[in-house]
């Protein structure tokens, strides 16, 4: 049986290459458990690093063949699980060092299984051509030629000028507030023209299906919103980032928990990514009941 102290000390990037693969923690976390149980089986692996990486980007291949199947009936946007910044994800967010956005996550969605592994095992993680070619089973020329092409469409999403932490929190607590109020005057100078709002909810929970796209559209949206909840409350439960995008995490109408990431170009709103799924936000519910009872335990309140 291999060393499970070796497997250990891998687990923390194998998770967030499934992450990276897939978008999804629940589905990280079973590609893991699915890899700990044949390195359970292996014999002594000489580079545990090296093979790892090898069978977990091949069952992320396997599993997103099926993922796409999945998702072309998925009801409303579909949208990575949020992952907040450095807390709420476990050793997955506390080992997250790449520079990959929600933005430039979607924009990996669009290309080919292969396209995406050669990319986030060539440029993410470091892996060698030839070590990519062996996982993926094609020449070093051809996955060179799958990173560059998948490079490109990473480079067309990336934004030209990076935005500040302090000035990201700005805008997104300013938004909430808008938002919340229905503020026309305030959400006009915070939107882009053609701002587009995603929202994913599974179709568990209320969410609008297709995206709205324009500033006119969005501002008919949250004034309809405010008139037709305007006792309901909304709460604030955290300013943070969402897969690298300011944003916030709130409660509701209705008690949804939500996560809501702003795409913030030369200053203005350029999209906005929400998710009310669940399913999705389990990791973040999570955090926010661990923080409830810790405070509880200090005698306050918690957010939840």
């Amino acid at each position: 049986m291999a060393d499970a102290t070796a497997f250990e000390a891998e687990r923390p990037r194998l998770l967030r290459l499934a992450y990276r693969m897939t978008g999804s923690f629940a589905e990280a976390e079973d590609v893991v458990q699915d890899a700990w149980l044949r390195w359970a089986r292996a014999d002594a692996v000489e580079v545990p690093a090296a093979w790892l990486t090898r069978v977990v980007t091949r069952l992320c291949l396997d599993h997103l063949k099926s993922a796409r199947v999945r998702r072309e009936t998925y009801v409303g946007a579909w949208l990575p699980e949020p992952l907040l910044g450095a807390a709420g994800a476990g050793d997955v967010a506390g080992d997250v060092s790449d520079d990959l956005t929600l933005t430039l996550m979607l924009a990996l969605e669009r290309l080919s299984p292969l396209e995406r592994a050669a990319f986030l095992l060539h440029d993410v993680f470091d892996v060698a051509l030839p070590a990519i070619a062996e996982t993926l089973d094609r020449t070093p020329a051809t996955v060179r030629q799958l990173a560059a092409r998948a490079r490109r469409h990473v480079a067309e999403a990336r934004p030209r000028y990076p935005l500040e932490l302090a000035e990201g929190t700005r805008i997104a607590g300013a938004f909430f507030a808008a938002a919340r109020d229905g503020d026309a005057a305030a959400l006009s100078a915070l939107l882009a023209q053609d701002v587009a709002i995603h929202a994913d909810g599974g179709g568990g929970v209320p969410a609008f299906r297709n995206v709205i796209r324009g500033i006119d559209r969005a501002l008919r949206l949250f004034a309809g919103l405010r008139r037709k909840y305007r006792d309901a409350p909304v709460a604030l439960l955290r300013l943070t980032t969402i897969d690298g995008l300011p944003g916030y995490v709130s409660r509701e109408r209705g008690g949804v928990l939500q996560t809501t990431a702003l795409d913030v170009r030369d200053g203005r709103i350029a999209a906005i990514y929400i998710v009310r799924n669940p399913d999705k936000l389990r990791q973040v519910a999570a955090a926010f009941r661990q923080t409830a009872g810790m405070s509880g335990k200090n005698g306050a309140a918690g957010e939840d």
